[in-house]
């Protein structure tokens, strides 16, 4: 079938071939979704003003990896400034952009991208609402510094008018029961009961931290939804903010969209979405994956399931017997 698309510039975004959804449950038929295969600023040009409601994204983070042409940081971060004032011009006025980044390391120097990243969404009058730290328990071991288990997510909005519908997204709280001790409303209930607030780093570690941490595991060799891709997003992470910062029939855009995982997480909760990928083999990927979601057969972990903790019976916890006479191991 031929799909039709909203556009208001009469522009090459207006069809795609799809195929039909086998269950109608599992993808809404009448949301709108297209992998774009091409350059993204060059895609980018060709979209109307104000379309989207969410930019979600993880940009290149200029680490060499075999996608990507390493540059020096300052010429790195001009490239990208011109595909963000093209994502501020797509950007609908009640709409939010979220930039996910990680670190650029250069020479054993380590560069925070979300730092100088605020400064070119600050300079197009973006107002930042939330750092968010996205926590993760495994990923690449350093030797001459601390391994580094968090990426951070900028979230902005284009206008003090903004959605964000923080009830989609709420999580179980610790103590539900927990009530007012003193004031006019000693005795009555404190919490909320769809839930807390999520906060700004996900998930609960202990004591001062228990208001923080979004505690998502990234996609690694075991998790259920990985792929050739090497710095994939977890669907889960790009949920929440979907939830969070758009309405139904809202939508969505990737502009570096990888596997197409912004893509499945929009349709799957009803929002319209364009993904624009420039390898093709990643783009072949996310086809892929958004036929499975709608025959009802795509491995996606489950927003919100709980970490696994190993029980310390498992034969992968216990002490190395090569380790057992060290007196410097921690047991």
């Amino acid at each position: 079938m031929t799909r039709k698309y909203e556009n208001k510039d009469n522009d090459s975004l207006t069809e795609s071939k799809v195929e039909e959804p086998l269950f109608d449950n599992i993808v809404n038929p009448i949301v709108n979704h297209q992998i774009i295969c091409d350059d993204s600023l060059k895609t980018l040009k060709k979209i109307s003003d104000k379309k989207f409601d969410l930019i979600i994204t993880s940009p290149p983070y200029n680490l060499g990896k075999s996608y990507e042409t390493k540059t020096k940081i300052e010429k790195y971060l001009q490239t990208q400034e011109q595909i963000i004032i093209e994502l501020i011009r797509t950007l609908s006025d009640k709409g939010n952009l979220c930039w996910q980044v990680g670190n650029y390391v250069d020479k054993g120097e380590v560069y925070p991208l979300d730092i100088f990243y605020y400064q070119i969404f600050k300079k197009y009058g973006l107002k930042l609402r939330n750092r968010i730290i996205w926590h993760f328990g495994h990923g690449l071991h350093a030797s001459n510094r601390f391994s580094g288990r968090y990426e951070t997510i900028l979230w902005f909005s284009k206008t003090d008018d903004y959605i964000f519908n923080l009830d989609d997204v709420r999580v179980r709280a610790k103590y539900p029961g927990k009530r007012y001790y003193k004031g006019p409303k000693k005795g009555l209930i404190s919490g909320n009961p769809l839930g807390k607030n999520p906060s700004d780093i996900w998930e609960i570690l202990e004591q001062d931290w228990d208001k923080a941490i979004w505690n998502i595991p990234n996609v690694k060799s075991n998790h259920p939804e990985k792929t050739e891709h090497p710095c994939q997003f977890p669907i889960e992470l790009v949920e929440r903010c979907v939830l969070a910062l758009t309405n139904e029939n809202s939508w969505v855009l990737d502009p570096f969209s990888g596997v197409g995982s912004t893509v499945v997480a929009a349709i799957k909760n009803n929002r319209n979405a364009i993904g624009i990928e420039k390898e093709k083999e990643y783009c072949n990927i996310a086809e892929q994956r958004i036929k499975s979601l709608k025959e009802g057969e795509l491995k996606v972990r489950p927003i919100n399931k709980p970490i696994h903790t190993p029980t310390g019976k498992e034969k992968i916890t216990q002490i190395p017997i090569e380790w057992k006479n060290l007196k410097s191991v921690k047991g």
